[in-house]
């Protein structure tokens, strides 16, 4: 077969290089006459060239794995056209002057140029509104809380308790502790004892003073540190006493104990940077910085560790509950995810989200932003499939990671409605606000 192809090549090769001559005739002997009005074209016979012939070889190792081999032998004249445009394309791509026919040149793609959509992941401070950076959240934090003891200590110190301690069973522990301090000075207001606390204590030492803040906790509230005698003992020791004027109040210290019970740590908030294009044919294109996948160190050494049991798991047979387990781990690959609804008039609105955030969540963030956010709408994901705001869902598990184009639609029952009472829907469903500040998709 592959003999038979190379004398198929051999001979359009042949009858390319142009009108021979008889070994008889001498050199100078005139050419056979030609049709008249039609010039003549003498080509210098020469064999093809080494980059000719690898052209020619791939194409047909190409051709010979293409072909089907259930079908039937095909017709010598599809073969040819075959042949022929194998070595159109080989000539083409390496340029080679030995091609039949006319050079072709290769078409080029033009690749839309699609522009970083969101710098970053940002994110709000509650306390002071600044948007930051992942690496700049905790500091931020950190000196709001310190600057925010000149105006109130008290809630400060609760704020430093639960943001600048990481383990949460120690915290708890240290809180639950300093409450029952507090309850036994409301409960027992007429005994001493009650009203001082050493601090060398074991209890005090093991669950209070290992925790930043409560040292100023306990003095906003209104102990003092104080040198005091001890029974059994030489030296004076040092104690946190209760002042009078607190002593007074018993109120403010249940409030007090309340408060630092209830308080959660101070948590950067996420930054939905929500923005509006005009409609474009981009919409579904996402060029994503390198905040939505960056690793830290844990995350790339417990990658380690998943690909080891992946390989592991390859060699036992798998449970339900293995497999329940793979998943969910499939689920939390991602902590972030940009999405985009494309609204009626084309335009699209852009926010950015937890990809653990519920469903709920994004429901909420479009309503926020059209006129009429009182009227029932669908969201609707690739494929039709409907999202709907009361399923407890993430977008993880909806497969809305790390990026995806929904599209708005209004209630069909709403619709009805609105044509039964002969109005009309306006073209435009946003805030006015947010279509002045609309830009283009590129």
């Amino acid at each position: 077969m592959k003999k038979f192809f190379q004398e198929i090549k051999a001979d359009i090769k042949f009858k390319s290089a142009g009108p021979g001559q008889k070994l008889t005739e001498s050199v100078g002997e005139k050419a056979p006459k030609e049709k008249p009005n039609q010039p003549v074209f003498r080509h210098s016979r020469q064999g093809p060239t080494d980059e000719a012939q690898m052209a020619a070889a791939a194409a047909l190792a190409r051709l010979e794995q293409k072909q089907p081999r259930a079908r039937g032998p095909m017709s010598q004249d599809s073969i040819r056209n075959q042949v022929r445009k194998e070595l159109l394309a080989e000539a083409t791509v390496i340029g080679s002057p030995d091609a039949p026919g006319t050079n072709m040149v290769p078409e080029t793609k033009e690749e839309g140029s699609i522009h970083l959509v969101v710098p970053g992941v940002y994110f709000t401070c509650p306390l002071t509104g600044a948007i930051l950076r992942k690496d700049q959240r905790e500091t931020h934090i950190k000196e709001a809380i310190l600057s925010h003891f000149s105006t109130d200590p008290v809630a400060a110190s609760i704020m430093k308790i639960h943001t600048f301690n990481k383990e949460r069973d120690r915290v708890k522990l240290g809180v639950d502790t300093i409450a029952r301090y507090l309850d036994n000075i409301h409960l027992h207001p007429e005994e001493e004892k009650y009203q001082k606390i050493k601090l060398q204590n074991k209890v005090f030492q093991e669950r209070v003073n290992c925790l930043e803040g409560t040292h100023e906790f306990f003095e906003a509230i209104g102990f003092q540190k104080a040198l005091l005698p001890v029974p059994d003992q030489e030296g004076p020791e040092e104690f946190y006493v209760l002042s009078e004027a607190a002593l007074a109040q018993p109120q403010s210290l249940e409030r007090h104990k309340e408060q630092l019970l209830c308080a959660e740590p101070v948590r950067a908030t996420l930054a939905r940077q929500r923005r509006v294009f005009r409609p474009s044919p981009l919409a579904s294109q996402f060029d994503l910085p390198a905040d939505f996948f960056n690793l830290t160190a844990e995350e790339i050494k417990r990658e380690q560790r998943l690909r080891s049991e992946a390989v592991e798991r390859l060699s036992v047979l798998r449970t339900k509950a293995m497999r329940e387990k793979e998943e969910q781990r499939e689920l939390r690959k991602y902590t972030y995810t940009l999405l985009r609804v494309r609204l009626p008039d084309g335009c699209l609105l852009q926010g950015t989200f937890y990809a653990r955030e519920r469903v709920a969540a994004l429901y909420m963030f479009v309503r926020e932003a059209l006129q009429s956010d009182w009227l029932p709408f669908e969201l609707l994901a690739s494929g039709g499939q409907k999202l709907s705001e009361d399923e407890n869902l993430a977008f993880n598990e909806c497969g809305l990671v790390p990026s995806a184009l929904l599209t708005f639609s209004w209630d069909a029952a709403v619709l009805e409605d609105i044509r039964a009472a002969g109005a009309e829907l306006d073209s435009s469903i946003l805030k006015p606000e947010l279509l002045s500040a609309i830009e283009k998709l590129s």
